[in-house]
């Protein structure tokens, strides 16, 4: 049975609250990069540029970052090359990882191991859509856009309309 916990209007508000949580933390700080993990946290990243540049008008260097190749259960026969992302320069930048679930933590680690990867940014930040619990790892959120407990038996499924053609997040029970 799937449940929708969050509509279209309500996914914007989200979205918006946290690029204020941004702009408020770093005070129009021109040294931030966004770092969306694919696939939802891309379009996530994209999204929050976007309104950084309509609220403040920062515009801001955004990058997709697939963190295939660094995930510690992924074979090293398979891994995928990024070789857009090796060219960005996290040197002394202040950069916000975003992504659309934070669960376990395990592809943030795999996130923060692909950045570590090619270079040392001043600070690292994590923006996540839905925090539903769970963590194996110590990693928490710097900015939540709504936290939604939930058992290991459910599945939190994030729709954009980029892919998905709408907006929502629903809880699936398993």
């Amino acid at each position: 049975m799937n449940k929708e916990i969050v509509d279209d209007k309500t996914m914007k508000r989200t979205l918006t609250r946290i690029t204020y949580e941004i702009i408020e933390k770093n005070k129009g700080n021109q040294n931030l990069v966004l770092i969306g993990i694919k696939t939802r946290g891309a379009y996530l990243a994209k999204r929050i540029k976007s309104r950084l540049y309509q609220l403040e008008d920062i515009d801001v260097p955004q990058f997709d970052l697939d963190v295939t190749n660094f995930r510690d259960d992924n074979p090293v026969e398979k891994q995928a090359e990024n070789p857009q992302f090796k060219a960005v320069d996290v040197n002394g930048k202040h950069i916000v990882l975003v992504d659309d679930v934070l669960y376990t933590g395990r592809t943030i680690r795999a996130a923060l191991d692909a950045i570590m990867s090619i270079g040392r940014p001043s600070k690292i930040s994590l923006a996540v859509l839905v925090d539903r619990g769970h963590r194996e790892l110590p990693i928490r959120a710097d900015y939540v856009g709504k936290n939604i407990p939930t058992s290991h038996k459910e599945t939190i499924k994030v729709s954009m309309a980029e892919i998905d053609d709408e907006d929502k997040i629903e809880i699936l029970a398993n």
